[in-house]
This record gives C-alpha cells, structure tokens and sequence, in this order.
C-alpha cells in the first residue's frame, strides 16, 4: 500500500504535470491569495487527488497525505487536493477527524478553504448530530470569523435534515457582527433553508429584525 508520504508526493507531481502556468496570476488574483497557484483548475485538482487515492481505504494513510499536502503546501492547488482527500469516504462523518477540519480553517482562513470544509460539517452532522450540534454551538462564539462562519454554514443542503434549533443558535449568536463574511453566510444558510421550508425562513426573518440587511435580502432571495 501507498504510504501517505509518497500518496503526498504522487499528488504534488501530477499537480505540477497538469499546470497552465498561464492560469496562475488570473487565479490568485481572484482569490486574493498570499499563496501562489500553479495553475491547475479546481476540479482537476481534485480529480487528481480522488485519483491518486483510488484503491486507498486505510484512514490514517489518506489523513496524513491530506495534513502533508495541507500543511507542506507551496502551491493553493495542494491544498484543494488535501481537502478532496478529506472528502473521501473512509473520511466523511468520522468524528475522529473534528480536529483535521477546523486546522483547515482556522489556517486556512479564507472562504474557499472554510466553505469546503461546511460539506465535511453536513457529513459530522449526519454520522453524530448530538455530538456536533454541541459543537457548532460553540464555534458560534469564536473569535475567529472562519469558525463562526462554518458553523453557520455547516447545515448547506440539508434540506428537510436542518436542525432548525442548531440553525437559529449559531446565526442568532452571530446577528450583531459586521463582518461581511458572516452576514453573507447567514443569508446564504437561509436562503438555502428556504428551498426546503420557506415558511420557517420567512418566519425566523420576520422574528429577527436586527438581521442586517445584506442577511435579510438573501434570505429572502427566492421568497418575492
């Protein structure tokens, strides 16, 4: 079997083999990183992780090449391939695996890193509710924004499996913040919910008129 350093490494020198270096600049600079990219899409970063580990079902293996790919990272695309990593299913919903998902945003800060570390969340929730409603409570109240925003979007395509309760204490936690980062999730987590029930969006607005407009007008994206 592939030992993590080498998964690691195979990832690293496909990524390299598949770079537009031409891609590189436009890339950072949308995503205003201090990181430089090699220039390799998104989605073919991942595929050429979920690639790299095919066959690879031994946790502690695929969890060490994604901390090695995150945390040696030169390039952003190693760390878009350690998160499709952790994306994997030997990984998903294992609770063990808590502390991997928050070093990844809390070092990783900024919301392309958080926002894909909110879907591992949705796997949390559904292997472990109680354990991670408990959770997510408390990451309402960090004091980093990151955190207090993965937990607002942790619930993201939930549909009919939102708890309703966690949903209303993690952004009821987060009303009076003006950072935009956290208004924009609250909206965005009810405007999702509001797919699924727009009775309880329409609802929890109107309950909560401090909800700062941009919130507000998001939530209600869909209503009219």
């Amino acid at each position: 079997m592939t030992s993590s350093s080498a998964l690691a490494t195979e990832i690293r020198e496909a990524l390299r083999a598949a770079a537009d270096p031409a891609l590189a600049p436009g890339q950072q600079a949308y995503m205003k990183s201090a990181m430089p990219f090699l220039g390799v899409r998104v989605p073919d970063a991942r595929r050429i992780a979920t690639q790299a580990a095919r066959g690879i079902v031994d946790v502690d293996e695929l969890r060490d090449a994604a901390l090695d790919l995150w945390r040696a990272a030169g390039y952003r695309e190693e760390r878009y391939a350690a998160q499709a990593l952790m994306a994997l299913k030997p990984l998903r919903g294992r609770l063990d695996l808590l502390d991997v998902h928050e070093e990844m945003i809390r070092t990783g800060a900024w919301w392309d890193h958080v926002d894909e570390v909110a879907h591992r969340l949705a796997d949390l929730l559904d292997a472990h509710p109680a354990e991670l409603s408990v959770e997510l409570r408390v990451w309402a109240d960090d004091e980093d924004l990151w955190i207090r925003r993965a937990a607002i979007i942790a619930q993201l395509q939930r549909k009919d499996r939102v708890d309703h309760a966690l949903l209303s204490d993690v952004i009821e936690a987060n009303l009076g913040d003006e950072e935009f980062f956290i208004r924009k999730a609250i909206g965005w987590a009810l405007r999702d919910h509001a797919r699924a029930d727009p009775d309880w969006v329409r609802a929890f607005v109107d309950a909560h008129p401090s909800l700062s407009p941009l919130s507000r007008r998001e939530a209600l994206k869909h209503l009219g």
